[in-house]
């Protein structure tokens, strides 16, 4: 080869490393929210964050409306359109209303998936539940299990309004695993229509009509709350546990104060991370939406489509003495 030759090659080298690899340019992925300045949305921010960090090559464009209203997530949907994402992860204000932008958002090649609040099948690919029915049923009767200890003992569910859909089947998967809960005895469920002093009247009446009653389920982030007030102004701190579905930032007073050892609900840091993994494994190829096929997300695992395209993400998150802090600045 020739001096001038060998230049030729050398040079060339030299650009290519220069340049990067071909793929060096990131995927932009666009979590879209319900609303900004949302503390739950803004803790799943940071989820998505955490995964474009462990992926590498992931932009975050984290977006949403000033209004939680269909007509202005849809603004923010033409605008990734121009913007020419790669992938839309979007938890919707409206199911149905936001199909057209979305559908259009995939014929020009954009990756779509809706998360947390889920949109219609038809403008998405798939959707990610932040758990599943027989899982929150579950959570909620092991917490209180988990509290009653080796001891057996009365426990009571305060729920929203009887009439509530996924308050019922929430209650309905609690009474299936009953049996695997042997010190659980479920003697009684009331009402309190997610009004936080009615919920303390019916807490009030449970605590009057059963003396032996010792922890009370509330699947409602209002009846948890008045539920740990009434058991508190009661002095039955220590005597009764009430656990269920709570916000971190509403009960962190009441596990201080002992009325409540532990509560649920899913965790927004999680979901952002999962919701953003699945984006990515998606438009890389990697996975496919599909029945039946699994997809990962990173350190939460595996997720498993069902007929409509849609998972559950994990069991939900439990909160006690030892994280509730550290949770209750987020959300």
């Amino acid at each position: 080869m020739t001096l001038f030759k060998k230049l030729i090659v050398t040079t060339a080298a030299a650009i290519a490393l220069m340049a990067g690899p071909a793929n060096a340019e990131a995927v932009k992925i666009a979590l879209v929210v319900k609303t900004l300045g949302n503390g739950f949305f803004d803790a799943a921010h940071k989820g998505a964050q955490e995964a474009a960090k462990e992926l590498g090559d992931v932009e975050i464009i984290y977006t949403g409306p000033t209004t939680s209203t269909a007509e202005a997530q849809i603004d923010v949907i033409n605008s990734l359109i121009a913007q020419k994402v790669d992938a839309i992860a979007i938890s919707a204000n409206d199911k149905d209303a936001l199909v057209p932008a979305l559908k259009k958002a995939m014929q020009r090649g954009i990756t779509v998936i809706s998360w947390d609040s889920g949109v219609a099948p038809e403008g998405r690919l798939m959707h990610l539940n932040p758990s599943s029915n027989p899982l929150i049923g579950n959570m909620c009767v092991k917490l209180a299990s988990d509290g009653l200890g080796s001891e057996k003992g009365d426990v009571a569910i305060l729920s929203a309004a009887s009439t509530a859909t996924n308050q019922n089947i929430w209650i309905e998967e609690m009474k299936k695993v009953l049996p695997n809960y042997a010190n659980v005895n479920l003697v009684d469920t009331v009402y309190g229509d997610d009004l936080a002093d009615k919920s303390y009247r019916e807490t009030q009446g449970l605590i009057a009509k059963y003396p032996n009653l010792k922890a009370i389920i509330a699947p409602t982030s209002v009846g948890i709350v008045a539920a740990a007030q009434a058991v508190e102004d009661a002095g039955l701190v220590g005597k009764v546990n009430v656990t269920g579905l709570g916000l971190p930032s509403e009960m962190a007073g009441h596990v201080k104060a002992g009325s409540s050892k532990a509560f649920a609900i899913w965790n927004p840091i999680d979901l952002g991370y999962s919701a953003t993994y699945i984006a990515y494994e998606l438009k890389a190829g990697k996975a496919e939406a599909k029945p039946d096929a699994e997809i990962s997300i990173g350190r939460m695992g595996k997720i498993k489509l069902d007929a409509n395209n849609e998972a559950a993400m994990a069991d939900p998150f439990v909160y006690d003495a030892g994280n509730v802090d550290e949770f209750a600045k987020i959300f």
